[in-house]
């Protein structure tokens, strides 16, 4: 297993609150000494260091791909199952999968899409895949894994400063570029036919990564048991839900809110309102989850996910889920997949807006989110 259960740091400092900002280096001396060749200005911070943890492995001991290679849909065949997980991103028309079952050993893909710079990443510990735009202010960023952990989620640094991210919020959190956030791009986890099905000719990441890895196995076998505990967390829990709960979740500003798969895995699909903005949720069944057996493959199926705006051409949509026709709008009985593109019907060719959103366990949302609205 990746993050070494119990090899941990327990710093010491009095709380503060987050939004403030600490300019002096008050880390425990067990963080001085496994940071002690690091450049990180550790005089700006606005977390409470005694919050960071070590997950066991040092800097880049989970090596982060800085050169990816891409092969074709036919040869991925040869060693991704149809129902694997990968992560879709598409970009100015370009669009490519980076497949969990090699990112669940390298965490960070630092790559170019679109003409866009950006970084790809997934926090197995909580199950959070989140693609963010690595260019801030005009300069490129290089994002590695620092090998501590804040709330079990995975902390970053960027090679330009050495300053620390939050991957869950994509905020520095220490160091010179402290307060500043990195933009969070569209994607959605979902099946590898899924992927090649509607893009036949699209890009999928290699295996050939310069690195010598167990690519198709779980690391964290049995993980995402809803009624496990999750690993290196030790804060008070919400108990709305059960901690390792999967959720989609969306966000603007201080507004958050979770909608759970046990509802969209009965329901298919969810209209709903959200900071002003109309939204639908999907499910799709026929996706594994990473997080269960030690053959990724052969792991139960959770299904994928995907939220977009139900505005189309002015017109606000009804969606439904219809047993012989998949979702379909109730205006025109146009039918859609999981990309938000009607493949029938009226509106055939059209495709809805997607909207930033994450799946994710439900404790470590809380944990950054505690004022999340929980659809019923």
């Amino acid at each position: 297993m990746q993050y070494i259960i119990g090899l941990f740091l327990l710093l010491t400092l009095n709380v503060f609150a987050v939004s403030d900002m600490s300019t002096v280096d008050d880390r425990s001396f067990a963080l001085k000494q496994a940071t002690y060749n690091w450049n990180t200005n550790w005089n700006k911070h606005i977390v409470p260091y005694n919050e960071l943890l070590s997950g066991g492995p040092p800097k880049d001991g989970i090596p982060p791909i800085d050169k990816p290679k891409f092969i074709g849909v036919k040869e991925a065949k040869s060693w991704i199952k149809d129902k694997e997980p990968v992560v879709f991103v598409k970009i100015n028309n370009e669009v490519k999968a980076y497949p969990i079952q090699i990112l669940i050993w390298h965490e960070i893909v630092n790559d170019t899409l679109g003409g866009k710079k950006v970084s790809v990443t997934f926090c197995p510990l909580c199950n959070s895949t989140i693609v963010f735009d690595r260019v801030l202010n005009g300069r490129t960023y290089d994002f590695g894994t620092s090998g501590l952990l804040r709330n079990s989620d995975l902390v970053m640094y960027d090679r330009q400063t050495q300053s620390l991210w939050q991957q869950f919020t994509g905020e520095a959190i220490i160091g010179d570029l402290t307060n500043m956030s990195l933009t969070m791009l569209p994607s959605s986890m979902i099946s590898f036919k899924d992927y090649y099905t509607k893009y036949p000719n699209g890009l999928v990441l290699s295996k050939d990564t310069g690195n010598t890895r167990a690519y198709g196995s779980n690391p964290y076998v049995g993980y995402d048991d809803v009624d496990n505990s999750p690993f290196l967390y030790s804060n008070p829990m919400d108990k709305r839900l059960k901690p390792m709960q999967r959720v989609v979740t969306i966000a603007k500003k201080d507004l958050a809110k979770a909608y759970t798969y046990k509802t969209l895995q009965i329901k298919k699909v969810l209209n709903d309102t959200f900071a002003g903005m109309e939204i639908v949720v999907m499910h799709k069944s026929g996706t594994t989850s990473a997080l269960d057996k030690r053959s990724i493959s052969r792991s139960k199926d959770v299904g994928a996910t995907a939220v977009f705006s139900s505005i189309l051409e002015g017109q606000r949509l009804e969606f439904k889920y219809d047993k012989y026709n998949g979702i379909i709008d109730t205006q025109t009985n146009s039918r859609w997949n999981i990309f938000g593109e009607a493949i029938s019907g009226k509106f055939k060719g059209k495709i809805l807006n997607q909207i930033v959103h994450a799946d994710h366990f439900w404790f470590s949302w809380a944990a950054f989110k505690p004022n999340t609205i929980i659809y019923k």
